[in-house]
């Protein structure tokens, strides 16, 4: 092989969400940066024309077609539509890429692609590339999911706790909204489902996970499949600084209001503020941000509360005004960057997993708030498995009240399991870092995935 001054030439093709562009784009800038690879980060020409991601000099970006290049999934007049889309236009153009690489000085050799595009396998055997699939959901989800595309969880569930080894522990609420709320989003679920249609052909199994937080399900899936847990994928100066400089991820999808939040929570005591924040997608009904809103003025802790922009006219009337002095509504911020803040003590979170994964590997206690998808599953997690936080009890119409949110933020803040739930949540923090420290369960695999890809190192 000719010296190129690197290991070898990997693609990387995230699912394009904020929650499923960062984790991978986080992983593409540790390969880069760690393990010598050249990296290419492709993702679709409506997220690149319109966030321009800010990489590393060492992961360039390029793109492939959804479909919607004006206007994403916005344009879509359905899931289902935009998914089929998506598959057509990127399996095409993921192809258009890879040729105009073949008979370049750094061909690809390696496609790492986000699981929800099952399709990228199939143009990588069409080129003879290496595969990896990636999953950004923790193993416990993706476990459930693979139980019912192969029906050893057979549907509608006929009891609970369930019967699968390793989650006897769940009951019929901590199962994946697909599951537990039937018949909901179906082209979603039929989306989670196909990520294992052709898994099993894939030469590598990546999960941004953490070995320790899920040990019983690890083992069990690691005797079925060969999975490596290489999470959590978040920038190194939050975890093993090993990356220069590497303090975000590098895309946002909305613009994130920096100053505005590190000037008020430098204005804080330590442990006082309670940050809120449902991620880019959920969407809370107008009667339940309400009860938010004001469950969060009962608490009487400070609140910084992220609001997207389309979400800011269900906030009650008056409300910012009422409580100005206690909080502070913005648009969007650098989670990280607020995570991390010493006055940050409590997190109201949706427990989507990257946010979840975040909160732990900085040691942020959590309220769990979870509206759909793998949430719910993940809010069982942080309140009963890792105990490090609580979850908000909801009615048979999956409604929460203002005094539920008040006394969980308060039990977090202030209660008889303030300690516990601190000490555990330093126990986890502990955990995720010693995983990508060097020599870390994680790191290891990520030197065992760069050493398999059968890729000559140069000399």
């Amino acid at each position: 092989m000719e010296d190129k001054g690197y290991r070898g030439h990997v693609l990387t093709l995230p699912y394009p969400t904020q929650g499923h562009l960062n984790p991978l784009l986080q992983f593409s800038k540790h390969l880069a940066h760690s393990k010598g690879l050249k990296i290419t980060f492709a993702t679709t020409v409506f997220i690149s024309n319109t966030f321009k991601p800010k990489l590393p000099h060492s992961v360039q970006l390029d793109t492939i077609s959804d479909g919607y290049d004006q206007g994403g999934f916005a344009e879509a007049e359905s899931v289902a539509a935009y998914l089929t889309k998506l598959e057509a236009g990127g399996s095409q153009t993921l192809a258009n890429l890879i040729l105009r690489h073949k008979d370049s000085p750094d061909p690809i050799d390696c496609i790492v692609y986000d699981s929800f595009l099952p399709w990228a396998l199939n143009v990588a055997k069409q080129f003879g590339i290496a595969s990896a699939t990636f999953f950004t959901q923790p193993c416990t989800v993706n476990y459930i999911y693979y139980c019912v595309h192969h029906g050893l969880l057979k549907l509608p569930a006929p009891s609970f706790p369930v019967s699968i080894p390793g989650l006897q522990f769940l009951e019929f609420g901590d199962m994946p909204s697909f599951i537990s709320v039937p018949g909901s989003h179906p082209a979603y679920f039929e989306m989670v489902l196909n990520q294992f249609s052709n898994s099993n052909q894939a030469d590598f199994i990546l999960i941004n996970a953490v070995y320790g937080l899920e040990e019983e399900v690890v083992n069990w899936m690691s005797s079925q499949w060969p999975i490596k847990n290489i999470g959590p994928s978040i920038p190194s100066i939050y975890l093993d600084k090993r990356l220069e400089d590497d303090v975000d991820y590098g895309l946002n999808l909305f613009k994130p209001q920096v100053e505005t939040c590190k000037k008020w929570l430098d204005s804080k005591d330590m442990g006082s503020v309670i940050y809120v924040s449902f991620g880019s997608l959920a969407a809370l009904r107008e009667d339940q941000m309400k009860e938010l809103a004001w469950g969060l003025k009962k608490s009487n802790s400070c609140f910084l509360w992220v609001v997207r922009e389309a979400e800011m006219q269900k906030l009650p009337i008056n409300f910012q005004e009422e409580t100005a002095e206690q909080g502070l509504v913005v648009t969007w911020c650098s989670q990280l960057q607020v995570l991390s803040h010493p006055a940050v003590g409590c997190f109201v979170t949706h427990c989507g997993w990257n946010s979840t994964l975040e909160a732990l590997s900085l040691g942020v206690p959590m309220v769990a708030v979870p509206q759909w998808t793998d949430q719910t599953t993940n809010a069982k997690f942080v309140k009963d498995v890792w105990e490090v936080g609580t979850r908000v009890k909801v009615d048979a119409k999956g409604f929460f009240t203002r005094e539920e949110i008040e006394l969980c933020i308060r039990q977090v803040m202030q209660g008889e399991r303030e300690l516990e739930i601190k000490r555990n949540s330093a126990k986890w923090k502990k955990l995720a870092k010693e995983a990508v420290d060097e020599g870390g369960s994680s790191d290891k695999n990520i030197e065992e995935f760069v050493a398999q890809l059968s890729i000559d190192v140069p000399k």
